[in-house]
């Protein structure tokens, strides 16, 4: 308004200021920049924005006319366009909408931000729980052990192996200078005072041709058929020994079973239950001939006494049973050479096995 009335002065007015342009000059320039620029606030600091939250900046008046940057201002560096993230696309928008104005403290911080808009954002959560599948899908490596190679036939034809000349000579029997004996014209004397023997004990025999296997190797000159091992005391069913044997069987069953029968169970001894005598056969899983393959071997299966009663050889007899059957085996190492039966093997698990088989220094062999 003051302006206004420098305008409409009169003339005489005029003439008296126009000496004074100054004063015209302090006036008139001052208004022209308020009326050209905007009156800045005063008072009013801009607040600043704490850890996680936002703040929407002042809308930026419009400006008539750009006032030349300070000198001492550092300019922001342009920042670069960054892919918006798919959860932030408001707030990037209204930062390059919205600039904030004010001093050297808030163009810092506009650096310190594009510095760290430059570094890569991290995906979202929900981004790395499902990562996006590839566009090829991966073949697994096979496994080594897994594959298996394919039959390639082979280069020449496999040819059969030949038989060693030798070979039939494994499935033969070890020799034995016993598989030789045949009889003689004339039974020889040790034979004859056997069989006395045997008379005068009261044991019923035959006398039994002689049995021979050349290929095998078993051979029993002069054998016979025992029918009992005494007066009193029967053998069944009858066993074919060679001489010595019987004679060991029959007097065993005299001065060794019959007392221990008497003593155990108060009854005499009926008879013996025999499970093989001679067999012409090797051990088992051996090429050695057995002693039965020369009847110089008997199994005993059983004992029966005069009351009836039964006693069988087994794994597991009873009580008073099993007393008995220990004596008898205990007294037989020693009239026999080998004495095996229950516990020593499984051949052995049902039976007592005596033989006379020649061992160094009269040795014997009882498991």
């Amino acid at each position: 308004m003051a302006f206004t009335a420098l305008l409409v002065m009169p003339a005489d007015a005029r003439h008296r200021y126009k000496h004074h342009k100054p004063l015209t000059s302090r006036v008139e320039q001052p208004l022209t920049q308020r009326a050209d620029q905007p009156l800045k606030q005063r008072g009013k600091r801009q607040p600043r924005a704490r850890a996680g939250q936002q703040l929407t900046p002042n809308p930026a008046p419009q400006k008539t006319q750009d006032a030349p940057p300070s000198a001492d201002v550092p300019v922001p560096q342009p920042r670069p366009v960054d892919t918006p993230k798919a959860d932030t696309p408001q707030k990037q928008d209204q930062n390059a909408e919205n600039p904030k104005s004010g001093g050297a403290p808030d163009l810092l911080k506009d650096e310190r931000s594009g510095q760290k808009s430059q570094m890569p954002s991290e995906p979202p959560a929900d981004m790395e729980s499902e990562p996006e599948p590839p566009d090829v899908a991966p073949t697994p490596t096979p496994r080594p052990d897994v594959q298996e190679a394919e039959p390639q036939p082979p280069a020449v034809a496999p040819q059969p192996t030949s038989k060693p000349a030798d070979a039939g000579d494994e499935e033969k029997m070890l020799p034995d200078p016993r598989s030789a004996d045949v009889p003689a014209d004339k039974m020889p004397a040790e034979e004859v005072a056997c069989r006395e023997r045997l008379k005068t004990l009261g044991v019923e025999f035959e006398e039994h041709k002689a049995e021979s296997n050349p290929e095998i190797g078993c051979s029993i000159p002069y054998p016979i058929m025992l029918k009992t091992l005494g007066k009193s005391i029967a053998i069944a069913p009858g066993a074919e020994l060679n001489c010595p044997m019987a004679e060991a069987v029959a007097r065993f069953a005299t001065d060794v079973i019959q007392p221990a029968a008497k003593a155990e169970f108060d009854a005499d001894l009926k008879s013996i239950g025999q499970a093989s005598a001679f067999v012409c056969r090797p051990r088992n899983g051996t090429r050695k001939l057995s002693e039965h393959a020369f009847g110089n071997a008997l199994d005993i299966a059983s004992f029966t006494l005069s009351d009836g009663k039964t006693i069988e050889v087994g794994l597991a007899p009873p009580e008073k049973d099993a007393k008995f059957l220990d004596a008898v085996r205990k007294a037989a190492c020693g009239p026999f050479k080998t004495v095996l039966g229950p516990g020593a093997d499984a051949d052995h698990a049902m039976h007592f096995h005596f033989d006379l088989e020649a061992r160094r220094h009269g040795g014997t062999f009882c498991q």
